[in-house]
């Protein structure tokens, strides 16, 4: 950007948003660099990246876990700013396009309408409207229904975010899919005091109805539970937001002729992520959640990938006191590189054994003082999303990333073959350690691939935009943390990305 081409109202307007103008002229010179692919080696698999423990060792880490959790700092993150429009976005075509033009998807509609948890709410929508729904049913008024189920006045469906939408029913109620996640924490993330807290980043425009619904059910579910909640609520930094282009890379300006800036995906959330002071982080998206009668399965399992975390802070930490206190041996250094190679899968220089025990001891430092991820992985049935792969950067390093299909060379067959051959499906279900050995937080800024970002084409008002988002949150975010996948059972991931997965029978009662 030519800084000639710049108004006084432009640099009052980046200002605004929190950002510089280096920051700006970064943001677009990544426009004009593109993205480069990220290079795959082979997927991540049993045995081969991926821990698939015995049943008497996920005993031993849930048992670690459990014993220590009550002393910790624990916080479950949930990124909750999405708003469930998507999620609604066959029912918006039917609404819009008329019944008659799609009278098999208005069928199945009027077949299935009774199945969902909000019937309820929905009854009494239309009984104040001087109808109802078996008189709509009846009448094949199918967009009277679906008016009041998506738009306001109405239960406003279309337009809230996915936290308020209820998911499950059971026999005192039904329940949206924040206080599912009230009544996760209770059931693996609690600290001392039976103490939950919870941390949800929602957008700027549900702020407060979100704040209304966790002051109505927090007194509901800490008697119903025993616990005692503490939730905090974050949006996503405008500071994070980045600048639009036009198809020829120069700034995007809008009717007005300002400058437009768009939020830059879940990336963005590494900020609210690193606000945090917690000894352990859970984080889990806002639709993945099951029905009260399967937690009792799944929620061992975040146990043992809580446990999983200690028993590798646990070696670490030791090892990095030994370092930086400079009591080690040789042979103690062979050990901990070992570790480092076994055990994390760790790739240290080829030459590594000649090197003094003070360079080796200043390799091994770097490579593991450093956030912890343990990512639970499930076995690959078609969901989209990313999975687990070995991958080689740049420098010929090599490492275990999380990787989403956008982030691969679509057009080298190699490259496909690989993505395709992927056995594991990141459900986003991860447990963080983010401070270090001394106890202190880590910046996770600087643990970030910052080139790993997507670009994309969108539009505004019928012109053509590229946007840039940062590196997504578990993906390049997360590409310097030291990382560890552990297979854990499909049950556990239970999604919501349309309407239609409430029929699922997870998410039914029994």
């Amino acid at each position: 950007m030519n800084d000639r081409e710049l108004t006084p109202a432009d640099l009052r307007q980046i200002e605004q948003e929190g950002l510089t103008l280096s920051q700006v002229r970064k943001q677009l010179e990544k426009f004009r660099q593109g993205t480069t692919p990220v290079k795959l080696l082979k997927p991540c698999t049993p045995g081969d990246g991926i821990e698939c423990p015995a049943e008497g060792a996920k005993n031993e880490l849930i048992n670690r876990y459990e014993a220590s959790s009550r002393a910790l700092d624990i916080v479950k993150f949930v990124p909750a700013s999405g708003a469930a429009t998507r999620m609604f976005k066959d029912w918006f075509g039917l609404l819009e396009q008329g019944t008659s033009a799609q009278e098999e998807a208005a069928g199945h509609f009027a077949e299935t309408i009774l199945r969902y948890p909000f019937i309820g709410e929905l009854r009494d929508v239309l009984g104040k409207r001087d109808t109802s729904l078996d008189e709509c049913l009846k009448e094949g008024r199918i967009g009277d229904i679906l008016a009041a189920v998506l738009l306001d006045p109405g239960l406003n469906y279309g337009h809230l975010p996915k936290a308020l939408i209820k998911f499950h029913r059971y026999p005192d109620g039904c329940r949206t899919s924040l206080e599912e996640h009230f009544v996760e924490a209770a059931g693996y993330a609690r600290s001392s005091n039976d103490l939950c807290r919870l941390h949800f980043t929602v957008s700027e425009e549900h702020l407060g109805r979100v704040r209304d619904r966790i002051r109505q059910v927090i007194p509901l579910y800490e008697a119903k539970y025993g616990v005692h909640y503490r939730v905090d609520l974050s949006v996503q930094k405008s500071s994070t937001n980045t600048i639009a282009v036009d198809p020829a890379d120069r700034p995007f300006r809008d009717d007005r002729g300002r400058l437009v800036f768009r939020p830059a995906g879940h990336g963005a959330l590494l900020f609210n992520l690193n606000d945090l002071a917690a000894d352990i982080v859970f984080v889990k998206n806002i639709d993945n959640v099951s029905h009260d009668r399967l937690q009792d399965r799944s929620n061992p399992f975040k146990k043992l990938l809580a446990g999983r975390l200690l028993m590798v802070q646990e070696r670490i930490f030791s090892y990095l006191r030994m370092i930086s206190a400079e009591k080690t041996s040789s042979k103690t250094m062979e050990e901990i590189g070992g570790y480092c190679r076994r055990d994390l899968q760790i790739q240290l220089p080829e030459d590594f054994a000649s090197f003094s025990d003070r360079e080796k001891g200043a390799i091994l430092f770097d490579v593991m003082n450093r956030p912890i991820r343990i990512c639970g992985m499930v076995k690959n049935t078609g969901e989209p999303g990313g999975g687990p792969f070995w991958v080689m950067d740049e420098n010929g390093g090599i490492s275990r990333q999380i990787i989403e299909q956008f982030q691969i060379d679509g057009g080298d067959p190699e490259q496909l073959k690989i993505w395709s051959s992927s056995t594991h499906f990141n459900p986003v279900d991860l447990v963080c350690g983010i401070k270090d050995y001394r106890g202190n937080q880590f910046d996770l800024s600087r643990y970030a691939d910052q080139k790993a970002v997507c670009i994309s084409v969108k539009s505004e008002k019928g012109r053509s935009l590229k946007a840039l988002e940062l590196p997504g949150l578990w993906n390049g975010s997360m590409a310097g943390w030291i990382t560890l996948f552990i297979e854990v059972p499909l049950e556990t991931f239970n999604p919501v990305k349309t309407i239609e997965d409430l029929l699922r029978k997870e998410h039914l009662p029994a």
